[in-house]
């Protein structure tokens, strides 16, 4: 599916792009033989319509453009939704068969599909005044026992029915098993099967030609029968006749009509019954929809060897406990930090998958929006290759399609409005990711029109969400940034202002919620840039272990820019704020002691450390009572009833045991 999409863009600019149309030929066939292997059958009809139209591209008889090109993105979002609808079980029907007449359309080079004249329906009466001429009679002596004939010729007598079928499988059939299988399984379900050609273990070994004969006995007509199997993909009637008449045959009758060596391929309807309805309710628990994470091999034999050099360190040390051995047990334990940390990180990279999963779904996206607004965008990936962790990726998706989507939306300007501006007509939006220490950046950038600071200030002003005199004193990067405030979500009035704020309050709950951070840089009429930074993992992280007073916390070293102290003396009062210069600048000081409630009373000699900590271009000083170490801690969370408290990103269960709250660093701001 994600090279159907990729290679479709590829040719919608590039229309005589024959590798392109290769792949997306190849990708059609392997999916229409996948799905008509599992029973999907909207889905292989699809394709395989698909596939002719794509044949014709590639052996040249028909050019491509933009109608087939919009044809085949039509097709490629039906068969999205029909895989998820698979996945969640909902066996939902879909009705492509508009899409199968623009197809054939388009195949016919662009001319009104022909309506076949319906075939008319086989005359059962018919079939039995030719029965002389047909070769059922002869085929069923040549096939089956007495034992066999006498039970199809008695059926009557118990009012079913009893036919004979020849099915011809396609000759481009991909699995031939499979098929055969499948004509066995829609037959049991209206009936018995109490014979059929080739044995079974020439089915299995796929070791038979295209034909198979099946004798069978139902209630239902012979039309119903035939329209089901003609159903299966690949799958058709050549050869049909009604015998003498069948009934539902008892198991011990289609035991003893298979003496020849023919076995029976379901020993019992019953257990077939009973199994679909497992995996009917298999399918509604949505068991395929499970969250998995490919791992490498190499990955995989190292973490084995951990864990063997673990247990044999653990045997180890209860060796030296038996003997009292001093020495030997700071060597072990020092054998057994390493290889944890080893542990730690591998287990940790296990985890890591390519961001280039989320990234993949965006050309489509931006392909499809630039065509609804009439806009030209040229749209750039980079760093696609940089890893994170799999919750985090699992999270990011919505966020990032939101900020492309208000890039395209409100930041470029339409072709006229670039072209006044003595811009290149064609706008540009940039996503890109790059690892930096412990936290990975990724950036989406426009060279739009930029953020009206002046709009943004008076909206922030009538919203209430910055005072007059703020309106003022507030730097242009500040009050660009307040268009994350919710205050700005429903904003319509200043249209420059209301796309770009629109939900951006959830995009920044979302990214904060992955202990993340968003800031915004915008140039007026130069474009904007959004900066994302997330942690590469939400498992294990480096952290400062820090005092205030007797209690310890946890803050995030990726939130830390320094450590330093300050005496009591230097710190100022500024606007009912405390303060204290930094190298020059004046940075705003928070009492941890006070925001989380600890008894705290600090003299007036006493020199305090100060952490300063970071979000985005802001910066604090957190006022601590000592600076214990750096340390790596597990981060657990503390549960549905303390999720979400302000300030409290989780804890940690330190080495004596004791639990230490890790610091929120984003929601103290």
């Amino acid at each position: 599916m994600q090279v159907l999409n990729e290679q479709l863009l590829v040719l919608e600019k590039e229309h005589g792009n024959k590798g392109a149309i290769d792949e997306i030929f190849r990708s059609a066939h392997t999916l229409k033989g996948m799905s008509a292997t599992m029973g999907f059958e909207g889905i292989a009809d699809l394709t395989h319509n698909m596939e002719n139209l794509l044949d014709k591209l590639r052996s040249g008889k028909l050019n491509v453009n933009q109608e087939i090109n919009d044809v085949l993105f039509r097709c490629v979002d039906t068969l999205e939704s029909m895989v998820e609808s698979i996945i969640a079980g909902d066996n939902k029907k879909f009705d492509v068969s508009g899409l199968i007449l623009d197809l054939e359309r388009l195949e016919k080079g662009g001319a009104q599909p022909q309506v076949a004249a319906p075939a008319p329906a086989k005359d059962s009466s018919a079939d039995k005044n030719n029965k002389d001429d047909s070769p059922c009679d002869g085929m069923m002596k040549e096939h089956l026992d007495d034992y066999g004939i006498s039970v199809l010729e008695n059926a009557k007598n118990i009012g079913a029915n009893a036919y004979y079928f020849k099915v011809l499988l396609d000759e481009n059939c991909v699995m031939k098993a499979v098929r055969a299988f499948m004509v066995f399984n829609t037959l049991e379900k209206m009936g018995d099967v109490i014979k059929y050609i080739p044995h079974t273990q020439e089915i299995e070994d796929e070791n038979f030609d295209r034909e198979i004969i099946v004798y069978f006995v139902s209630t239902e007509s012979l039309e119903t029968i035939r329209e089901a199997i003609n159903n299966i993909s690949e799958v058709k009637v050549f050869e049909e006749c009604e015998l003498s008449g069948t009934e539902e045959i008892e198991e011990r009758i289609v035991q003893d009509t298979s003496q020849d060596g023919t076995e029976e391929l379901f020993k019992s309807s019953d257990i077939q019954k009973s199994d679909g309805g497992a995996s009917q309710q298999g399918s509604k628990d949505n068991k395929f929809a499970q969250k998995t994470v490919r791992v490498e091999i190499g990955k995989l034999d190292k973490l084995m060897n951990l864990v063997g050099e673990l247990v044999i360190n653990k045997t180890r040390l209860e060796q030296i406990h038996n003997a009292g051995d001093g020495a030997s047990l700071n060597e072990t334990i020092e054998q057994v930090g390493r290889i944890t940390t080893d542990l730690q990180d591998i287990v940790m990279y296990v985890r890591m998958v390519p961001i280039e999963q989320v990234f993949n779904r965006f050309p489509r996206m931006v392909r499809d929006l630039s065509r609804d607004l009439n806009k030209e965008i040229n749209f750039i990936m980079e760093g696609k290759e940089t890893e994170l962790d799999r919750t985090v990726i699992d999270e990011i998706g919505d966020p990032l399609v939101h900020l492309i989507r208000n890039s395209i939306d409100h930041g470029i300007e339409n072709s006229e409005e670039r072209t006044k501006s003595g811009k290149n007509p064609e706008g540009t939006v940039r996503i890109a990711a790059k690892q930096e220490g412990n936290s990975v950046l990724i950036y989406v950038e426009d060279d739009g029109a930029g953020i009206n600071t002046d709009a943004v200030r008076r909206k922030a002003i009538e919203r209430g969400v910055i005072t007059e005199e703020e309106g003022r004193t507030l730097s242009e990067h500040v009050i660009n940034n307040l268009i994350f405030e919710a205050g700005f979500s429903t904003a319509k009035e200043i249209t420059d202002v209301s796309g770009r704020g629109v939900g951006l309050d959830v995009v920044r709950q979302k990214i904060n919620s992955l202990r993340g951070s968003v800031h915004l840089e915008s140039k007026r009429g130069e474009g904007s840039k959004f900066v994302i930074k997330l942690p590469l993992t939400l498992a294990i992280i480096q952290a400062l272990m820090i005092k205030v007073k007797e209690e310890v916390y946890a803050v995030p070293l990726a939130n830390i820019d320094e450590t330093t102290s300050v005496y009591q003396d230097e710190i100022k009062n500024v606007q009912g704020q405390q303060v204290m210069v930094l190298r020059g600048s004046v940075m705003p000081l928070v009492n941890l002691a006070e925001i989380l409630d600890v008894k705290s009373e600090m003299e007036q000699e006493q020199e305090l450390f100060v952490v300063v900590v970071r979000k985005g271009e802001q910066r604090i000083g957190l006022v601590v009572s000592e600076l214990i170490g750096q340390q790596e801690i597990v981060i657990n969370s503390l549960g549905s009833l303390l999720n979400g408290t302000t300030g409290i990103a989780g804890a940690a269960i330190l080495g004596d045991g004791t639990v230490s709250l890790i610091l929120d660093i984003s929601t103290l701001f």
